[in-house]
């Protein structure tokens, strides 16, 4: 840590002090974000799995034939989320940032529907998937999506 010291006066090294302690936080900050946590990954696909399971049981033209299917299907969603967010910024939640958010996560969704085999969702299904995932979202702890 460096320490900044002027002789003018003791609210100046104390100006100093704070602003290398913010400048540290936000270094810590950073290196959490590009840190990877194999748990803290596990209870998302989890999560993302329970959440795409509800929405699957409760939205018409989505289906999901096993439970393998659904495991690599919340795989895939948390790939294809974190590519989009990494390289455009815009986050998949369907509430969290509007149309947009509402939008994406549609698409992940009906793309996901050629990657993962037993992963069945037409265009309709995959708008309404997008709003059950919301509302479930904001009622379970976690991030889904």
């Amino acid at each position: 840590m460096l320490v900044l010291e002027t002789t003018i006066s003791g609210g100046e090294k104390m100006e100093n002090n704070e602003r290398n302690n913010e400048r540290n936080n936000e270094t810590r900050n950073a290196n959490r974000d590009r840190d990877f946590n194999i748990g803290e990954m596990l209870i998302r696909v989890l999560v993302t799995a329970i959440v795409v399971g509800i929405a699957a049981y409760f939205t018409p033209g989505f289906t999901i034939d096993n439970i393998w299917s659904l495991l690599i299907s919340a795989i895939v969603i948390g790939i294809l989320d974190h590519l989009i967010q990494r390289f455009t910024g815009i986050s998949a939640s369907p509430f969290g940032k509007g149309i947009t958010g509402f939008l994406v996560s549609a698409i992940i969704l009906y793309v996901t529907k050629f990657i993962v085999p037993g992963f069945n969702i037409s265009v309709l299904g995959a708008i309404i998937g997008a709003l059950v995932i919301g509302v479930v979202d904001a009622i379970i702890p976690g991030k889904a999506m």
